[in-house]
């Protein structure tokens, strides 16, 4: 099948036009770790949102948060192939590696992002399907096409997508919003910048070859180094918010204050010392550190624990 070209400067070694793909491939379209991570905090969403779900009704809401998660990281492997095929990091993908063709990440991108919605639309209700709608555009749309290409402020304000899958199934268990849900959105979204910011202090050269504005390209490490100590402080903070909204108690309220300080360290280590180490490691740890903070909403949401 014949691929669209999203950009007119497609360098040769992202074709738009692939030969016989495997599944392997059209999965690995689907960024399955960022699901599986989606996935995460879509169940921990669910889970701490006040009243009951439906056990039927909660999975097929985490399955079509999960579709749409990966309906999104086919879109942006569409798009992004041509900037894929200049990274180190991303040219083993399906597209710039010529086993799967543009046209039809694109369509797979579009018919999953179609299904997703609507069965969660019909299936649970229409709050969460328009959320989930406007989570896969915003990222698509805002993030991928307009803001990565054009501002190093890209992943600050494209980090909104991120953040959304708790949100979602927070509306698709109440069918409304709420403070706990807006407590989530902030964790993710403040965590997002720092912790991409690492990964880019270490991958700038690439950035800068593909002509992604990255802040350490645009701003220089210093910069960054120092914004990332900035957010870290923001982070430590967000990571209480759930607590302070009723919707963890205080083992949780213990280990978010443990896992800040700890994540505070990690910064300040990475904006005085310029070694490659320091934001190789906080970038793993700012991994864990969501990870164990939802983890531990998860088991023991609820004010009373």
């Amino acid at each position: 099948m014949a691929g669209a070209n999203a950009n007119p400067d497609l360098p040769a070694s992202a074709p738009t036009w692939a030969g016989e793909a495997e599944v392997r491939d059209y999965l690995a379209l689907l960024k399955p770790r960022v699901m599986s991570l989606v996935v995460f905090t879509a169940l921990t969403g669910l889970v701490v949102a006040p009243g009951a779900v439906h056990p039927v009704l909660g999975f097929m809401a985490v399955l079509c948060i999960a579709v749409g998660a990966g309906a999104s990281g086919a879109l942006n492997m569409w798009y992004d192939a041509d900037i894929d095929a200049l990274m180190e990091r991303t040219a083993g993908r399906p597209i710039p590696a010529g086993r799967v063709s543009r046209g039809d990440a694109l369509g797979l991108g579009l018919g999953l992002s179609m299904a997703s919605v609507m069965t969660l639309g019909v299936l649970v209700n229409w709050l969460a399907a328009g959320l989930l709608a406007f989570t896969i555009a915003f990222y698509i749309v805002v993030y991928t096409m307009w803001l990565k290409r054009r501002t190093p402020q890209n992943i600050v304000i494209g980090g909104a997508a991120g953040a959304l899958p708790p949100v979602v199934a927070w509306a698709a268990a109440t069918g409304s919003l709420g403070w706990g849900a807006a407590a989530l959105f902030a964790l993710i979204f403040l965590w997002t910048p720092p912790h991409f910011w690492a990964l880019a202090l270490l991958k700038s050269g690439e950035y800068k070859k593909s002509g992604v504005p990255m802040l350490p390209v645009v701003a220089g490490e210093a910069r960054t180094r120092r914004e990332i100590l900035i957010y870290s402080f923001l982070v430590a903070g967000a990571g209480l918010l759930p607590w302070a909204t009723g919707i963890a108690g205080p083992l949780y309220a213990a280990a978010a204050t443990a896992l800040g300080l700890m994540f505070i360290a990690f910064a300040v280590l990475v904006w005085r010392r310029p070694e490659p180490v320091w934001p190789q490691r906080l970038y793993g740890f700012s991994i864990l550190y969501l990870f164990l903070l939802f983890a531990f909403l998860l088991v023991g949401g609820g004010a009373g624990a």
